[in-house]
């Protein structure tokens, strides 16, 4: 990734060693300059007038204020994007809400290994959030269409894939389908245990079934399965049902899960019977796979430039020609459920 100037980082952190090893460590890149540290949100917001970051690291549990209620009190006054930095829980999706542009798993700060991973992950993430696009979050804005099951041809499977954004894209678009929705198939770049904790939080908020994933479970109608974050997820035609496989390999473009690896088995399976949909995110993957369900026959949705917090993902597959439709966040929803009318077949 090439960058014309060094990304300014404030980094935000009641725990002195931690700003330490992440000063450090962000440092050891030549495209970013820690250019200031912060131990509260107070500490922060005068580090923000005085600096002008470019992007902010955000630590969750600190004294005087949380992170979250931060983050929310200051995007509509300072906007910028902000990764959120905490231990394994599933307030991070509050931060997502409040308007972070991304997350990451705090690491055992004695564990070598696991810091050079932390270290190796924030920096790509730092880049990303770099160019990502600022919005305040909205609500969601609830179910608006109460299609009878009757009408949606419930025989499709919908597979979908995001990165940097995607709990956000991911969440408006799942809580405004009705319950008879068919099948839906979800990669997301999202570490372990996130996972689950993402699909739990999108079961409470929707009208559909949500889960994370296990090998072997079928997509039926009105259930979305979300792919675990360290496995690669695939669909496998059962008679006429699909079966999802996931197993640990490699990364694929980039990544584990991939959701080119998803976007291709859905391709092979179901052909015609299939609508893809890529979202927000850094990079190229689901472009080639998103291509080939679009030349199988299935029909295939990409967002658009001004909705997605990075557009990187959907430009990849729009500019290779794997997009049917390019549309805003807010439509997606309503266009699936066009694309999964008996009567559009």
């Amino acid at each position: 990734m090439h960058i014309s100037k060094k990304i300014r980082v404030l980094v935000v952190d009641d725990s002195l060693v931690f700003r330490e090893i992440l000063k450090k460590g962000i440092s050891s890149d030549k495209d970013i300059e820690v250019v200031a540290v912060a131990g509260d949100p107070f500490e922060a917001k005068d580090k923000i007038l005085e600096f002008n970051p470019d992007v902010m690291t955000c630590d969750i549990e600190m004294p005087r204020m949380n992170g979250i209620e931060f983050i929310r009190r200051l995007m509509p006054q300072y906007p910028l994007p902000i990764i959120v930095i905490s231990a394994v829980n599933g307030v991070v999706f509050d931060a997502i809400n409040a308007g972070a542009v991304d997350f990451i798993p705090k690491p055992n700060a004695a564990d070598v290994r696991e810091v050079e991973s932390f270290i190796r992950d924030i920096i790509i993430k730092i880049k990303a959030a770099s160019l990502s696009k600022v919005r305040i979050s909205e609500q969601s804005r609830g179910v608006l269409w109460q299609q009878a099951a009757a009408e949606l041809d419930t025989q499709k499977i919908i597979a979908i894939g995001a990165s940097t954004g995607g709990c956000e894209a991911i969440g408006r678009i799942i809580s405004q389908l009705p319950a008879g929705m068919p099948g839906i198939v979800v990669v997301l770049h999202i570490p372990p245990v996130f996972s689950r904790m993402f699909a739990e939080r999108l079961n409470n908020s929707s009208m559909l079934e949500v889960k994370e994933a296990c090998h072997g479970d079928y997509v039926c109608p009105g259930r979305v399965l979300i792919a675990p974050g360290n496995k690669h997820m695939t669909v496998k035609r059962v008679g006429d049902r699909y079966r999802v496989e996931c197993l640990e390999g490699e990364k694929v473009s980039g990544h584990c899960p991939s959701v080119d690896v998803l976007f291709e088995s859905v391709a092979r399976e179901a052909k015609e019977d299939a609508v893809g949909v890529i979202l927000t995110g850094m990079g190229y993957d689901g472009a080639k796979g998103l291509l080939m369900m679009k030349r199988r026959g299935a029909k295939t949705i990409g967002q658009d430039e001004e909705s997605s917090v990075i557009y990187g993902m959907p430009k990849a597959a729009y500019n290779i020609g794997a997009v049917d439709k390019q549309v805003h966040l807010d439509n997606i929803a309503k266009l699936l459920l066009n694309m999964c009318m008996k009567d559009k077949n």
